[in-house]
């Protein structure tokens, strides 16, 4: 039975330094704390961190994540760098008919180009492909958002199109790239 109560962590070893841990009520003071870190930055591409003033609005966004974690609606994961936080990756929705997840990510300034970001990204698309859950990743990012597109590009995804003024961001409507990627269990599979 699927309850709360039955509900356990979900941990995915990247490599030696690198563990994702699925989101839970004991990361939200050093998530809060890197949240209000990066803020500035983070919502030159993003528009939730401007909502984010008090460690309350990051607990709620935690509890409501941890639910929809564990019934398989999306999927967030704390991404630790020698047990210290520096980011998460998502899948912000998931479509169970389609096998279809639409990502969401984010990395501390500091730790940005160490590859830290693509190898957790991959470790976690590769998990649930082989798992069925799903077998088409999407990720969607504002045109400008240079380092967004670049992880697409880099991670194997193929630019599909572009979503004209399809983001409210910072007083104005902007472009998406939209990016598919798709892997089947067998693919997932060979890579183990």
């Amino acid at each position: 039975m699927n309850t709360p109560q039955s509900w356990q962590d979900e941990v995915i070893s990247v490599d030696s330094h690198i563990q994702l841990h699925s989101v839970h009520e004991r990361f939200v003071d050093p998530l809060f704390a890197l949240i209000l870190r990066n803020k500035d930055w983070l919502q030159q591409s993003m528009n939730w961190p401007q909502f984010v003033n008090a460690r309350e609005d990051t607990l709620k966004t935690v509890q409501g994540n941890y639910l929809l974690h564990h019934r398989n609606i999306t999927k967030m994961f704390m991404i630790l760098c020698k047990s210290k936080l520096v980011g998460v990756v998502s899948f912000n929705l998931i479509e169970p008919t389609n096998k279809a997840a639409y990502i969401g990510y984010w990395l501390d300034e500091a730790a940005q180009g160490k590859g830290i970001l693509s190898r957790s990204l991959n470790a976690m698309m590769m998990k649930y492909a082989r798992e069925g859950l799903v077998r088409r990743f999407v990720i969607k990012c504002i045109v400008t958002n240079t380092a967004s597109n670049q992880v697409a590009q880099r991670n194997g995804f193929t630019l599909e199109g572009r979503l004209r003024e399809a983001e409210f961001l910072n007083g104005g409507y902007h472009d998406q790239n939209i990016y598919g990627r798709i892997i089947d269990t067998s693919q997932a599979n060979k890579t183990e």
